[in-house]
């Protein structure tokens, strides 16, 4: 075991937060399918790639949803995917309808496809119908951007599911898409105080400006935090927002794909590998600050 200290500032103050983890699980690969699509219907098929502890036992259900136009077992998604079986869940990312955007309509019914626990063929029914899974010690959900917004949606569909990180997240996307009326506090069914938003300060899906990825995740968690520009704002439980900056990620370019390494000045192109700094450092909006994050909403 290992002690791990994180801080967290709220309403001005800077707090420190110990917590005691465990060593990993050794993990097993596993490979499914469910129907999905972007009608009511939910008729199309699609694949679910996850791992679970090889371990007996019965463990909580994450699941991950990439964004637009990103392969579902890419390699951020699968980063998250290992992390979160490596702290005892049975983990997946889900392939989904999502060679386009949409609007809060379109999108709420992907989301619904995956995680509509009452539909026998959804994603989160053949996750928790797993040997090893017990759904009722919790689901927590993560994504980026069109996954971003699915994850924080999922609530909406499967009361289960009790807590959501998102990145690259906001309520409007480009000039095309406000999204206001699904993703503001109080529009989702998941609280304010049981979502995580981790946003780029160049993410120029979300407004391109470190104010308006800021405003951006204030909106979706309905927390903000006193001072001039604060980057990080949580509450006791963890529960928050973040700002990546620059020189927080090794390719000094915190965009919408913060998480890769990339070109410098082009949004989530020229990706080379998975951020180190993401997947095993010490900041709040990392891999294992999120993961850890998420695991303390469910039972062990």
């Amino acid at each position: 075991m290992r002690l791990l200290t994180r801080h967290i500032l709220r309403a001005g103050f800077a707090l420190v937060v110990t917590t005691l983890t465990t060593a990993a699980f050794a993990q097993t690969s596993f490979s499914a399918t469910y129907k999905g699509g972007s009608t009511s219907s939910c008729g199309t098929t699609f694949n679910i790639s996850g791992k679970e502890p090889t371990a007996s036992g019965k463990y909580p259900v994450y699941i991950h949803i990439g964004g637009t136009g990103e392969p579902y077992n890419g390699a951020w998604a699968s980063a998250a995917v290992d992390a979160m079986a490596a702290k005892g869940f049975v983990a997946a990312t889900v392939e989904y309808d999502n060679g386009s955007f949409g609007t809060c309509t379109t999108i709420s019914t992907r989301a619904k496809c995956i995680f509509n626990g009452a539909n026998a063929n959804s994603a989160i029914a053949k996750l928790c119908a797993r040997a090893k899974a017990d759904c009722s010690k919790g689901v927590v959900t993560g994504g980026l951007s069109q996954g971003s917004i699915i994850s924080v949606l999922s609530r909406n569909f499967d009361s289960r599911i009790r807590a959501s990180m998102g990145q690259g997240t906001g309520s409007t996307y480009t000039v095309a898409y406000n999204l206001e009326s699904c993703m503001a506090n109080g529009k989702h069914t998941q609280p304010g105080d049981r979502l995580r938003i981790i946003n780029g300060e160049r993410d120029m899906f979300v407004g391109g400006t470190e104010s308006i990825a800021r405003s951006q995740a204030e909106l979706v968690t309905g927390l903000k935090c006193s001072g001039l520009s604060p980057t990080e704002c949580f509450r006791s439980n963890g529960s928050g927002w973040a700002v990546v900056k620059d020189y927080q990620v090794n390719d000094l370019y915190a965009d919408h794909c913060f998480m890769g390494l990339g070109t410098y000045g082009a949004q989530c192109t020229g990706i080379l590998a998975v951020d180190t700094n993401y997947r095993y450092g010490s900041g709040a909006w990392a891999l294992p600050a999120t993961t850890n994050w998420l695991k303390s909403f469910v039972t062990p």
